[in-house]
């Protein structure tokens, strides 16, 4: 080239490179953009229309980048079209990727269309919405799960925390209720009557009235050690401190019966279909049947102390008992000997329960020196799992709603726990109780307790969700507030 042809072109070419080589073919947009640029049309670092064209006549300011206008983008400017291989295959590859980056108004749209993305007059651009089509794509919103308000309805937010009431419902006093825990004085039977005793005598509180009916009074030498429901809930046993065990007709307060055999008070019973079974201070379990006359058909011995826990399956199989010498024994129906001994509790096993819903899983409790709760396989005999609670287990029950369980605590922090089975997961802690939380019984609906203390209190909470529907609220006359004395 001639130096006075580079000089007139104001760029100094390398010798054997020609000025045509590297002229730039600019569109007019181009140029408006670099003159007048405006933050709303300008797309950063946005290659397009950048070619060589050796044949172009036309003068134009060099730069060392190209900001091109954002109005004049198209989707085919990013490549995504295979212009040499071209075919079906390409294209169909081409507006799938659109529709999962852009939405289908984007996957369907002309390469060449007038029409552009980034200007689109869709509100809807960057928020998630139901794929009207109904052929939900693996990545799609409804099917990631997020809902912006257009998720698709088939998605099931999560569940929510349940939420337990920190505070009973209604109190009840209860004068006379014994501090001890080795007796078991409360009881909620079947028909929604709750028997408590409190001294020598024994009162009946019918939730749906919330009358109070004396049922017995066994008199100045003698006292109530434990009540205990059939369960139909028209009969009810009542252990004393002499050793005897009465039946009585809870509707017409009626004795039928009384029973004897044991040598010493009778702290704890449980009813299965046909048999009572009753335990005692002078370590032996008594099975009596109201069918034939003697006091009792058979006797159990097995336990080396005090008997304070007594519970049957719930297909009257098997009979679990706890005692004051820290075992937990399992007997059958038809054995007078224990098919299991289990003996990993520390302190004595008052609290006891089988589980509804799963056959021979049974959960177990000790004492001050223990604080655990154990479940066991019965079947055959292998501890599943334990957990420490920090304070003496006074009671377990199981929830018939849903798989949880209940445990009321003593020493040293008198506390009600509520837990989920079998994960162990503590679903609340309530606290209220200013003693030990020794007696604990579950309403017939199985959404509430009722705990007893030695503060005298009965107090009712409701901690477990109805059968039909979780967030249902028991209104049955119990949920009044205040306090109100038993007798």
């Amino acid at each position: 080239m001639d130096p006075n042809q580079r000089r007139k072109s104001g760029i100094n070419l390398p010798a054997g490179m020609s000025e045509t080589s590297l002229r730039l073919n600019t569109p007019s947009t181009l140029i408006k953009t670099l003159s007048s640029p405006s933050p709303r049309t300008m797309s950063p670092r946005t290659i397009s229309n950048l070619t060589s064209s050796p044949s172009s006549k036309s003068a134009g300011a060099c730069s060392d980048r190209f900001i091109p206008c954002r109005s004049s983008s198209r989707l085919h400017t990013f490549g995504l079209l295979d212009k040499e291989g071209g075919g079906a295959n390409s294209e169909s590859y081409t507006r799938l990727l659109r529709s999962e980056l852009f939405g289908t108004d984007f996957g369907f749209c002309s390469p060449a269309g007038s029409g552009s993305p980034v200007s689109s007059p869709h509100k809807n651009m960057l928020r998630f919405k139901t794929d009207s089509s109904g052929q939900n794509s693996p990545y799609s919103a409804s099917v990631l799960g997020q809902d912006n308000g257009f998720a698709s309805e088939s998605v099931t937010p999560p569940k929510p925390p349940r939420k337990v009431p920190k505070a009973p419902h209604k109190v009840l006093d209860a004068p006379s209720l014994q501090d001890d825990f080795y007796l078991n004085l409360v009881d909620w039977s079947s028909q929604n009557v709750l028997a408590v005793g409190l001294g020598s005598c024994v009162y009946l509180w019918t939730a749906t009235t919330s009358k109070v009916t004396k049922l017995c009074d066994l008199g100045p030498n003698d006292g109530v050690c434990s009540v205990q429901w059939t369960r139909e809930g028209s009969y009810i046993s009542v252990g004393t401190s002499l050793g005897k065990v009465q039946v009585w007709d809870g509707t017409q307060c009626k004795k039928v019966r009384t029973m004897g055999g044991h040598q010493t008070r009778t702290g704890v019973l449980a009813w299965s279909s046909r048999i009572l079974s009753s335990g005692s201070r002078d370590r032996n379990i008594l099975q009596h049947d109201l069918r034939v006359p003697s006091d009792y058909i058979s006797k159990l011995v097995g336990h080396k102390s005090e008997v304070c826990g007594l519970k049957w399956s719930h297909d009257d199989r098997e009979l679990a008992s706890g005692g004051n010498d820290n075992q937990l024994l399992v007997w059958n129906q038809h054995s007078t000997q224990p098919l299991l001994k289990l003996s990993e509790h520390t302190a004595a096993v008052k609290a006891i329960a089988w589980s509804p819903h799963q056959s021979n899983l049974l959960v177990s409790g000790g004492g001050t020196a223990d604080r655990c709760i154990r479940f066991w396989n019965t079947a055959n005999g292998n501890q599943l799992n334990h957990v420490d609670t920090g304070s003496q287990v006074c009671n377990l029950a199981w929830s018939k709603n849903v798989n949880e369980l209940v445990s009321t605590h003593g020493y040293s922090q008198n506390q009600i726990m509520v837990w989920k089975y079998p994960t162990l997961a503590k679903v609340a802690t309530l606290t209220g109780h200013t003693m030990r939380v020794l007696y604990l019984a579950m309403s017939p609906d199985g959404q509430t307790i009722v705990t007893g203390a030695g503060d005298e209190t009965l107090r009712f909470w409701n901690v477990f969700p109805s059968v039909k529907s979780p967030a249902a609220v028991r209104d049955s006359g119990l949920w009044s507030l205040g306090r109100t004395q038993i007798r």
